[in-house]
């Protein structure tokens, strides 16, 4: 083989590794981080409407402190609950503004993991052409010896 040839096939299998590799794994963890978003905000709608559906004035629950540590907790009134809505900031609602909210949010939550799946999809078409470039560089090597 010569050393052009081996030359272009490291090239190739740098980048693989060192750039379509390293994307695809971000991609796919900040995508898992949306997915996570996501049931936790359905897991809080669904408890607005098991307080608005029971009609409950108070409620007794356990709350995760961190760490699956929990703590009982007491809430004397659900007219309102704050909901966290990104960077570090809490709103007030009602029962009803917090699901309104959350089924926008839930919009677009939804709308950025689509794009993560364009992104993975497009990132694992990048790296099946690299692949096919390096079979086609080995092919063309082995033919070019087999002339000889």
């Amino acid at each position: 083989m010569s050393r052009d040839i081996s030359k272009k096939i490291e090239q190739y299998e740098k980048f693989l590794h060192d750039k379509l590799e390293v994307d695809l794994k971000q991609t796919w963890d900040l995508r898992e981080k949306i997915y996570e978003e996501i049931s936790d905000y359905i897991k809080l709608k669904n408890h607005i409407e098991l307080i608005k559906s029971n009609n409950l004035k108070e409620l007794k629950t356990m709350v995760d402190l961190g760490s699956n540590f929990y703590c009982q907790a007491k809430i004397p009134d659900t007219t309102y609950i704050y909901v966290n809505i990104g960077f570090g900031f809490h709103v007030q609602f009602t029962l009803d503004e917090a699901i309104e909210f959350i089924n926008k949010k839930e919009i677009l939550l939804q709308k950025k993991s689509d794009q993560y799946t364009q992104d993975i999809a497009k990132i694992n078409a990048h790296i099946k052409v690299v692949y096919e470039a390096i079979s086609e560089i080995l092919n063309l090597e082995k033919g070019e010896e087999a002339n000889k």
